[in-house]
This record gives C-alpha cells, sequence and structure tokens, in this order.
C-alpha cells in the first residue's frame, strides 16, 4: 500500500507543477491579445494588427 500511496502522491505533484505553469501562460496570453487589440494606443494597436495579419491571421 505504500507504493501506491507513492505513486499516486507523485502525479498529483507532477499535475500541479504543471498546472501552475500552463495558467499562466495562458493568462499572460490573453493578455497580449487583449492588451494589445484594446489598446489605446495607436502603436501597440497597429503593431498587433500587422502582426495578426503577418501569420493570416484574421482579426476583422
Amino acid at each position: 500500500m505504500t507504493r501506491n500511496a507513492t505513486l499516486i502522491a507523485q502525479a498529483k505533484s507532477s499535475r500541479a507543477s504543471i498546472a501552475v505553469p500552463a495558467a499562466v501562460a495562458i493568462l499572460f496570453g490573453v493578455f497580449l491579445v487583449l492588451g494589445t487589440g484594446f489598446s489605446h494606443s495607436d502603436t501597440i494597436h497597429n503593431a498587433a494588427h500587422d502582426s495578426r495579419h503577418s501569420f493570416a491571421f484574421p482579426c476583422h
């Protein structure tokens, strides 16, 4: 039983170590997309707009 408990604990800790960086990356990506897309600065907005078009990503 101790070996099974150890394996379960290791599986849970590895999931947690993957989940935190994944959540941070998702939040950072959302911030980049929405932060630049709705920016009031024309320079930032136009740079993001041109980048989306260069990757053939429709934005309007």
